[in-house]
């Protein structure tokens, strides 16, 4: 789960300072390897909070894709995604998210994220630790096995 998060840099959109405080705490618990379960209200509370934190949203679309709550997950992954097109995890996610729904237009989100790849080798590290950490988390995830295969991480 990087979602701009793991750098700590978390956007400047009007948060209040308690679902700021929420969302470093669980991003803490995460990355000391808390289990999507424990977290997942967290993220619900945040996006609630602050609906307008990108980060929020594309850390919640992913606890919702290890959960295996792909349709959620695919409303979630499109907010984060239209808050911030920038975001290469937000469209990584919604990438995974419409292949486990079996919506259309999976190809112009991988290209996107390809191109960013590309541009910035040091987000693409952390793309890649992304991927590696929801595979452990996760293992056999077919689409995200895909995702992994086609940016060549």
């Amino acid at each position: 789960m990087t979602a701009a998060p793991s750098s700590g840099a978390i956007p400047d959109t009007g948060a209040d300072a308690a679902s700021t405080s929420l969302f470093d705490q669980a991003i803490s618990r995460y990355q000391q390897g808390a289990a999507p379960e424990e977290l997942i209200d967290d993220f619900l509370a945040i996006t609630a909070q602050a609906p307008r934190q990108s980060a929020g949203w594309t850390c919640l679309a992913w606890l919702q894709l290890l959960l295996d709550q792909p349709r959620n997950a695919l409303t979630s992954a499109r907010t984060a995604v239209r808050l911030n097109p920038q975001d290469p995890q937000a469209r990584i996610n919604l990438s995974v998210a419409m292949l486990e729904t079996g919506a259309k237009g999976v190809r112009e989100h991988i290209e996107i994220v390809q191109r960013v790849m590309l541009m910035a080798p040091e987000l693409a590290a952390e793309l890649n630790d992304s991927i590696a950490d929801g595979l452990r988390r996760r293992p056999g995830w077919q689409a995200l096995e895909k995702v992994k295969s086609w940016l060549g991480a």
